[in-house]
């Protein structure tokens, strides 16, 4: 399945059904009148949310969503039937906007919540409700109205409590699959994670599980599309804890890797480097003294926790997740 967390689809609520004009002629009827029944109410297209989604990939086989028309009215004060409501499922995390306007309709968070985006129209009323003292006989009806038309924007921001951040090759995906069952692509190269990966963080039978994301890595200029961009850092916006990783075994300052990373958060959302966060120095087994001296000293500096860990040999691993843990509890 390919990751899609951007889509634009035209919504279009449904047409109501036009009221009738009839009159009554039954024999043994001596006092007939109109009878013409109302239109039957347009369908709405409604947005659900469905947890077995994570992604928007399905939505750009179809541009436009139409909701059923309502029935016209017809004689003896039948009534038009009402169309049905059309459902467009997306994922858990949706942000529904409009795109012309930019006004922004509503967020779909829990599994089957719901937010209508294109009410239908109403059912014109049939001739039998206008029948007056002075106009027994009326020979009109009211059209349908036309149901709401909005082209949408739709975002996906993956629901996940904590969020791993860092830059290429500093262990990331290997974190995330030694913390949980997902089993993202691992390489030693660059960029090897080319969409968020999501994995579930289980310590015990008593201990809550928690779900964890693996963003891909930030370089210097990704505010201005330098490597993967800032693309994907909206899924980070959920997150309430950030773990930050910084590679123990590379060359150069691990206070400048820290701050490029920083520098693409704050350009991106000055409010994720506020979140509580967490700096990790991966690769323990290869580290380079100078390099964990460093970074301690910057992360104490900063007030921020610091661990280090070695996802090859397990050293400190249970004591992040544990931190991590303590941190959502809190």
């Amino acid at each position: 399945m390919i990751f899609l967390d951007e889509a634009s689809i035209h919504v279009r609520g449904g047409r109501g059904g036009r009221g009738c004009v009839a009159f009554r002629r039954e024999k043994y009827v001596p006092h007939g009148g109109p009878s013409g029944g109302d239109g039957g109410h347009g369908g709405s297209v409604v947005m659900v949310a469905d947890a077995r989604l994570n992604t928007l990939y399905h939505l750009q086989f179809q541009s436009i969503y139409p909701a059923e028309r309502g029935r016209h009215g017809e004689g003896s004060r039948r009534s038009g039937r009402s169309g049905a409501d059309l459902e467009v499922k997306v994922p858990p995390g949706t942000v529904v906007e409009d795109a012309e306007s930019g006004e922004r309709l509503g967020e779909l968070l829990a599994d089957a919540e719901r937010l209508v985006v294109a009410r239908g129209g109403r059912g014109g009323k049939g001739n039998a409700h206008f029948a007056t003292a002075t106009n027994q006989a009326p020979r009109f009806a009211q059209p349908g109205e036309e149901g709401e038309e909005r082209r949408l924007r739709l975002e996906l921001k993956l629901l996940a409590d904590v969020g791993v951040v860092g830059l290429p090759n500093a262990g990331k995906s290997t974190l995330i699959s030694v913390v949980s069952a997902a089993k993202p692509k691992i390489a030693d190269y660059p960029f090897t994670t080319l969409v968020p990966q999501l994995g579930v963080v289980a310590q015990g039978p008593l201990s809550n599980p928690f779900v964890i994301a693996d963003l891909p890595g930030l370089i210097a200029g990704a505010a201005q599309g330098a490597g993967l961009g800032i693309q994907f850092l909206r899924h980070v916006e959920r997150c309430r804890v950030l773990v930050h990783l910084v590679d123990l075994s590379a060359e150069g300052s691990a206070r400048a890797d820290l701050e490029t990373v920083e520098r693409e958060l704050a350009a991106f959302n000055p409010e994720l480097l506020e979140r509580s966060r967490i700096v990790v120095g991966s690769k323990l087994d290869a580290g380079i003294d100078e390099r964990r001296a460093e970074l301690a000293a910057v992360a104490d500096g900063r007030g921020l926790a610091y661990l280090e860990i070695s996802s090859a040999t397990g050293n400190g691993v249970r004591a992040l997740v544990a931190e991590m843990a303590k941190r959502l509890e809190r």
